[in-house]
């Protein structure tokens, strides 16, 4: 059997029962994670004008809701990662709209969820080093749109699965760095693959072949996209080694990157409005010499790309949402990040900006060996590589970078039930009267690791509701499992319920 074969013959088999508690639990918090990255997609600006052209995120066509629904889970950096890839906007977006539409039972939607995301980020990892990575590698939400419809469909046939993922990596996309940073491009960014994938989906149906060779043969897809191939992670431990268990649940808009230093920023507002006093502002830019941002490699190279294009409140979204420096100063003025952050007035605050100025960022070597050392974003691949990774590891960071993570590699992880998202900042604060106040965190609230294994829906159930969605629906996301027909299409009109801005 070819790898497209054997992985979709696993996939179109597999039913709730197969999928052990952990992993149903974590994709019922997945499920309203997104939901919740859906609702700040719709009610923003850019959003409204998403639905105006293409729909509402519910519609007659279920192929067009699911685009829509991919569209306004993905702009604003809350969607969901995992090892490997940016899973949601198509492993959730996509069995959302054919739940919705088939009238499917919570425990359908969720085994469609776990296929998605298995087949997704199997796919994703095997080409993880090479040239795309995170939300740029748009050929996560080929596969994930696939997957995730067929199974809603109850596609049985394998032959069907491996035709329809065939066709569409037959020409996987690759988005221009220019218009994802400075254009509302971005809003298509999944929005498009999950298109191509509702086609692909068509055209098997209707009886045109797909190459099921294409992933591993010399002239396909990892030949194409990755600069070291790991076929093996497409089919290794199927059933066994579940890539669901390595989730993390973006709890604030903004890069992954910056998800740690955010987070130290917000104990920092804290600490310093106790020095100071609740009656006095915890922090005066005009008081603060300098914020250091100690960060790992991968921080350091999210935002150097965003960082030309952000030079103040008019920067493009897609920029600014990728930045540290005004993340981080905002959390400190406000102790927190929220999506109205990223718009005016909050945006156009001049105390952010003249904090924000103040904010350096330098490497840490101790907290890129963590990276290296955790799971995702991708760490397990380079562990699967050994030392054919070098010279992907050496373009990433230089020879340094590549010489310490294949020192301190271990074998490859037999399964991810411990598996880490090691993405850690040190942030230091120092005052210009001499004072200085430091946090440090490896870990981001909400990223895969032991807290978010035990407090995961929590953790999600916080974010649905600080993006205004019901508490009662927000609690009932973890008995999605035993939903009913008429009570998960229920559920889902309440969980998506939101007020619209008027459109300009």
């Amino acid at each position: 059997m070819t790898l497209l074969e054997e992985l979709c013959a696993w996939a179109a088999r597999l039913t709730y029962d197969d999928i052990p508690d952990r992993v149903r639990a974590l994709a019922a918090s997945q499920v309203l994670s997104q939901v919740a990255s859906i609702r700040a997609g719709a009610v923003h600006p850019l959003g409204g004008r998403m639905i105006a052209a293409f729909g509402e995120p519910f519609q007659p066509d279920a192929r067009q809701a699911a685009c829509v629904l991919a569209g306004l889970g993905s702009w604003l950096n809350l969607d969901d990662t995992a090892y490997a890839g940016h899973l949601s906007n198509s492993t959730v977006a996509v069995p959302l709209a054919f739940a919705h539409a088939r009238r499917l039972t919570g425990a359908a939607l969720l085994t469609a969820v776990v296929a998605a995301n298995e087949c997704a980020a199997r796919v994703t990892a095997a080409a993880t080093l090479g040239p795309l990575r995170g939300q740029s590698a748009v050929h996560t939400h080929l596969v994930g749109a696939v997957c995730g419809r067929l199974h809603c469909e109850g596609v049985k046939d394998p032959r069907r699965w491996a035709d329809a993922l065939g066709l569409a990596l037959a020409m996987p996309h690759r988005p221009l760095m220019r218009a994802f940073l400075a254009s509302d491009a971005r809003l298509l960014n999944a929005f498009a693959p999950v298109r191509a994938g509702m086609d692909a989906c068509d055209a098997a149906t209707a009886g045109l072949r797909g190459a099921p060779d294409l992933l591993e043969h010399p002239d396909g897809f990892l030949a194409a996209l990755a600069t070291v191939p790991l076929p093996d992670e497409v089919t290794d431990g199927l059933g066994r080694r579940w890539h669901t268990d390595t989730l993390s649940f973006k709890m604030r808009p903004g890069g992954p990157g910056i998800d740690a230093a955010v987070d130290c920023a917000i104990d920092l507002h804290r600490e310093l409005r106790s020095d100071v006093g609740r009656s006095a502002p915890p922090v005066d830019p005009a008081s603060v010499a300098e914020v250091l941002v100690e960060t790992s490699l991968y921080t350091l190279y999210a935002g150097r790309r965003a960082d030309r294009y952000v030079t103040g409140p008019d920067a493009p979204l897609g920029a600014l949402v990728l930045h540290t420096p005004y993340p981080v100063a905002t959390a400190l003025l406000t102790g927190g990040l929220t999506v109205a952050d990223f718009e005016r007035p909050a945006l156009a605050d001049p105390a952010r900006w003249q904090l924000a100025q103040r904010v350096r960022l330098a490497h840490d070597p101790a907290l890129t060996r963590e990276l290296f050392a955790s799971a995702a974003p991708f760490g397990a691949a380079v562990r699967r590589a050994g030392a054919a990774a070098e010279p992907w590891l050496f373009d990433f960071g230089g020879s340094e970078t590549a010489r310490m993570a294949l020192d301190a590699a271990e074998p490859p992880e037999p399964d991810f039930t411990a598996a880490t998202k090691a993405t850690g900042a040190r942030v230091t604060v120092r005052l210009r009267d001499g004072r200085a106040f430091t946090r440090e965190r490896l870990v981001p609230l909400g990223a895969a690791g032991p807290h978010t294994r035990a407090c995961h829906d929590e953790l999600v159930r916080e974010k649905f509701v600080s993006l205004g969605g019901d508490v009662d629906t927000a609690k009932a996301a973890v008995e999605l499992g035993a939903m009913g027909a008429v009570r998960l299409r229920d559920w889902l009109h309440a969980a998506l319920a939101v007020q619209r801005p008027a459109p300009r």
